[in-house]
């Protein structure tokens, strides 16, 4: 199969294992995995504070730019929720009919990394390899929006060493909400000291999610108290070890 990459800011500027992870754990699975490279963000933060014009020119180059792509995946359930999900939304706050049938045309081709494993390959054992007490959260948008189920949680239990563990208050928000963190700060902060102490509780070696917005936040807030679990994306995992 021939899958397009769509890449996320965070994963661009912050996390680009993310990324390389998911076109290895594609590749070793016998996929071409392709890179559009006039590709940008995809407007979702934008979108979530208010600027919706600039968010609509986002949306429609996205479209544009994976128009000719019939499978296209992000390691960022956040970012396939925005396409798929608000997208759709936007086009009809701005009255922009191009933009709806565009984002209609997108929507079922964009998936999120676990979707594309578990509920299109059929796929649950990638070949890797990882001795770990894994804890999962469960973002929002993987939650919430893209509503995942157990998908990630499958691929996690076929990763040989790895035990999965529970995480208390699993499906709580860690927090981050994009500029929620930055406008609401210490009702942030809050909500991340919980759920650091959850991880902690959990006694995992790592904490894995599928948005790097959330391990962005929750690491960092669990290095600032020392000697902390590490925190992977769901692709670093699967990419782990030999096949």
């Amino acid at each position: 199969m021939r899958i397009a990459l769509l890449v996320t800011c965070l994963a661009d500027t912050v996390m680009p294992q993310a990324a390389r992870a998911t076109v290895v754990v594609l590749e070793r699975l016998g996929h071409e995995v392709v890179f559009p490279e006039a590709q940008t963000c995809c407007g979702q933060m934008h979108l979530n504070t208010g600027y919706l014009p600039e968010a609509a020119r986002l949306a429609r180059r996205t479209a544009e730019v994976f128009a000719d792509h019939e499978v296209i995946v992000a390691p960022s359930a956040s970012c396939v929720g925005t396409i798929r999900h608000q997208y759709a939304q936007l086009a009809e706050e701005t009255g922009d009919r191009e933009l709806a049938d565009a984002a209609a045309a997108l929507a079922p081709r964009v998936l999120e990394l676990s979707e594309l494993l578990v509920g299109v390959l059929g796929v649950t054992d990638v070949g890797a390899t990882l001795d770990a007490r894994v804890a999962y959260h469960p973002t929002c948008h993987s939650l919430r929006v893209l509503r995942l189920g157990d998908g990630p949680r499958r691929l996690l239990e076929a990763v040989r060493g790895v035990e999965v563990v529970p995480l208390a208050d699993a499906e709580e928000c860690c927090g981050f909400g994009g500029t929620f963190a930055v406008k609401n700060a210490d009702t942030s902060a809050a909500m991340l000291a919980d759920k650091a102490a959850s991880v902690r509780r959990s006694g995992a070696d790592v904490l894995c999610a599928l948005d790097a917005s959330c391990l962005m936040q929750i690491g960092g807030g669990l290095r600032r108290q020392g000697g902390a679990p590490r925190t992977m994306h769901l692709a670093e995992i699967l990419a782990s070890g030999p096949a």
